[in-house]
């Protein structure tokens, strides 16, 4: 069972980033999940990319056939993996509604519980992908949650590009950001994923632990940096994991240092 480790006052949460290609077929993707959890221990918390449930497919694949409830095969399956390894989980999923579904991030507590949903705000209509043809958008409403000693503030793939998603998850109390992605292979596609997540980190002074899927259709390249913008771990484009530590005293040994929070002028409304 995983537990925060205390040294004095450094507190260390244990995350591992399983990166992995999903295809069509739901049920490989659940056999996938848990073989690849097969080798995870000791971990407080454990990020699976967007889309594990089922690939976003061509653009013509309905994905509102595909899309599952809460209380579906894929969670139930998330749920206990959780009890099992007594770790947080976090993975993405088409979750189903009476018309379009949301883009959806599950989270699954120790006692294999559901914490909390957030839904994809910003929808990837981008690079000649329309996402919305085959998605909605989500209200706008932040979601950050405790895990240990550390608040997560929640973002999947394409809110990466929204600063003002993460100063609102800062606001609300974030001190890392968790990011489950499918981000989409191609020119420049690797150094922006990598130039976008260490920014979150170096002007929120938050560590950020991204989880992408890899294989052809995607960048792969999963990490972790910590408040300073320092890769601490990453990933290649293969199904593949990486594991680092994210403690509290380096939030707030960076934001000392940098109270770039502090003096800002400019408040979000």
């Amino acid at each position: 069972m995983a537990s925060t480790v205390v040294t004095g006052t450094l507190v260390r949460m244990q995350v591992t980033l399983v990166q992995l290609a999903a295809d069509l077929d739901p049920a490989a993707n659940r056999e996938l999940v848990v073989d690849s959890l097969r080798t995870v221990d000791g971990q407080d918390l454990v990020v699976l990319p967007e889309a594990m449930m089922h690939d976003f497919g061509p653009p013509e694949h309905d994905l509102a056939a595909a899309a599952e409830p809460l209380d579906g095969p894929f969670v139930n399956l998330l749920s206990q993996q959780a009890r099992r390894l007594g770790s947080t989980i976090v993975a993405g999923m088409f979750e189903r509604t009476d018309d379009l579904p949301y883009n959806t991030l599950v989270v699954l507590g120790p006692d294999g519980e559901l914490v909390t949903t957030y839904r994809k705000i910003h929808l990837y209509d981008s690079f000649g992908y329309r996402e919305s043809e085959r998605l909605r958008a989500a209200d706008i409403a932040p979601v950050v949650i405790p895990v240990g000693d550390l608040s997560l503030g929640l973002m999947t793939c394409y809110d990466l590009r929204f600063p003002e998603l993460s100063r609102a998850l800062v606001d609300a109390g974030a001190e890392a950001f968790v990011v489950p992605a499918a981000w989409v292979a191609g020119e420049h596609k690797v150094e922006h994923w990598r130039t976008l997540l260490r920014a979150r980190a170096i002007e929120n002074t938050v560590w950020v632990a991204a989880a992408g899927q890899g294989g052809s259709r995607y960048s792969g390249h999963s990490l972790v940096a910590d408040p300073w913008g320092t890769i601490v771990v990453e990933a290649a484009g293969g199904n593949e994991q990486v594991t680092a530590q994210m403690t509290v005293d380096a939030v707030r040994r960076s934001r000392e240092v940098n109270p770039s929070l502090a003096n800002r002028r400019m408040q979000t409304p």
